[in-house]
């Protein structure tokens, strides 16, 4: 069986993997929760919001590719199962049904903070370790940041 090895020492490949897959799993377990609000929002705001969620959607899609690609490039294996995803995700879940706008826009603001906190310090843990992988994860804290603000504002 081939394997993948990386440019990290043991120690280095420990950290940045760690921080990676965590990483990895808030933004699939962020993509979910922005579908299931999609899916289900009602209300007044209806159209903005719907398409806000696609957005975001796309945004942690397009995020969660390129970390778990770094992960492989280092020799460490990205898991993003279901099974993985739902014993270690960190984002709170949307309530079954229904959800009313002004729920789905304090709940993605809730877990965008979350995820904002979480992602600089992945960051801080990797400066040293791999810069690479940092300027990866400030990417992601970039847009995440940018999201929160953009559904804080409608709160």
């Amino acid at each position: 069986m081939a394997t993948i090895t990386g440019p990290l020492s043991n120690d280095a490949k420990k950290t940045v993997g760690e921080a990676l897959q965590g990483a990895l799993v808030d933004l699939i377990d962020l993509s979910l929760v922005a579908k299931q609000a999609h899916w289900n929002l009602v209300g007044a705001h209806f159209r903005p919001i719907h398409l806000q969620l696609d957005e975001l959607t796309d945004l942690a899609r397009a995020h969660m590719d390129t970390i778990a690609e770094r992960a492989v490039a280092l020799g460490v294996n990205p898991d993003g199962r279901s099974a993985t995803v739902a014993k270690a995700t960190q984002v709170q879940q949307p309530e079954r049904g229904w959800i009313e706008d002004g729920k789905v826009i304090a709940l993605i603001t809730d877990i965008l903070s979350g995820m904002s906190k979480r992602m600089y310090e992945r960051i801080q843990a990797t400066e040293e370790p791999d810069p690479v992988s940092q300027d990866l994860l400030i990417a992601v804290a970039q847009d995440v940041d940018k999201q929160h603000w953009m559904f804080q504002a409608q709160r």
